[in-house]
């Protein structure tokens, strides 16, 4: 996807419109795709020939918002944003001290009671910071303070906690597989972590971080001690402000890449088997797309069946040097004259189309060279 502007399906229609001004009759297919953040659920209902359901839940601030969840057969998609993403709060409120879970673990609840005992939850695009304890509360976990009461919810809030009591768990939770999909690879805690690298954008003042910091200690601390083993250096366990950490030390969950589990739901592999050429991209690229990002995860497939990639992105940052090296062909930016990000993505749709037809003209013209 193009955050904040097309999402996954979007682009490929608008890319398609493009290839087909020069190549007619060319054969298209259009893949959604996501690394478990924006467009989880969406690629993860069209790979898996799903369904999308909606369903009322509470938002970061606790506020009633329609969220929606994906099922297939035995399997169940969500994408925690939709219940718990930053886009759902408006940005004079944007406050990780005070914003929960507690939306996306009522949608867990739902869908276990629903029957389902797989579920698959891209994490991404929270708006929160309190590692998983709002989701934990709502799947029935009991966090008290010294005097006995439930903690209030938010990042904010965790220094109060004292007990963690499990006697209202959901009882089947602990008969559902919980995989999360992603591909950040951040601790809970520590420059790298949680706080340090994601709390600024949703809304955290700079004093606000210590607080915010020690307070994710803490409940890693009460949680190892009253729960599980400590999960806290688990590659992933500061995604969407802790909730892997919170997935994992109050669901038993484990982590798998994002990018990959949607690959493989899509029978990616061997769709490169009749391909030509591959064309992906997103907003922007440079040193982190290495870092398990959905244009480099789809090249390191197609490079093993020596399938050609092409990535239309918005901005190109820095040396492409390693980009090539980890195996797309080429990168053509959709930007076709100097303008400000805000117009660029509020014109995304028509210059998608435009940089895909640039680029396969520049293919018509390879074709033709003797």
């Amino acid at each position: 996807s193009f955050k904040g502007s097309n999402s996954s399906l979007c682009a490929g229609e608008r890319v398609q419109e493009g290839i087909m001004k020069v190549f007619p009759d060319a054969v298209i297919s259009i893949i959604p795709i996501s690394d478990g953040g924006e467009g989880f659920v969406e690629a993860a209902v069209k790979a898996s020939a799903g369904i999308k359901k909606s369903t009322i839940v509470n938002d970061p601030l606790m506020r009633p918002v329609t969220a929606f969840y994906g099922i297939s057969k035995d399997l169940a998609f969500i994408e925690m944003a939709a219940a718990s993403g930053l886009t759902l709060i408006p940005e004079e409120l944007r406050d990780p001290g005070k914003t929960t879970t507690f939306g996306t673990g009522e949608i867990i609840k739902e869908i276990i009671t629903q029957g389902f005992r797989k579920i698959l939850i891209g994490i991404g695009g929270s708006a929160t910071n309190d590692g998983g304890a709002g989701m934990a509360q709502a799947l029935g976990y009991k966090l008290l303070d010294k005097g006995g009461k439930e903690i209030p919810p938010g990042g904010e809030n965790l220094h109060s906690l004292s007990t963690i009591r499990q006697d209202n768990v959901l009882p089947l939770l602990k008969n559902t597989k919980i995989i999360i999909a992603s591909d950040v690879r951040n601790p809970l805690l520590g420059k790298n972590g949680a706080v340090m690298t994601y709390a600024r954008q949703k809304g955290a003042a700079e004093e606000q971080l210590p607080f915010l910091e020690e307070n994710l200690k803490h409940l890693k601390n009460i949680v190892s001690r009253d729960l599980s083993p400590d999960f806290s250096e688990t590659p992933g366990a500061g995604a969407a402000g802790g909730l892997g950490f919170g997935l994992l030390s109050f669901c038993g969950a484990e982590i798998r890449s994002g990018i990959n589990t949607i690959l493989d739901l899509a029978s990616f592999d061997s769709l490169l088997d009749s391909a030509d050429i591959i064309v992906t991209g997103e907003g922007r690229i440079d040193g982190q797309s290495l870092q398990g990002k959905v244009p480099v995860g789809i090249a390191e497939r197609a490079l093993r069946k020596k399938v050609p990639v092409l990535a239309l992105v918005g901005d190109i940052d820095g040396s492409m040097e390693m980009i090539y090296k980890a195996g797309i062909a080429s990168v053509m930016s959709t930007v076709n004259k100097a303008m400000a990000l805000k117009e660029a993505m509020a014109l995304s749709s028509p210059l998608l189309t435009d940089a895909a037809e640039r680029a396969f003209r520049m293919i018509k013209l390879g074709m033709s060279l003797r």
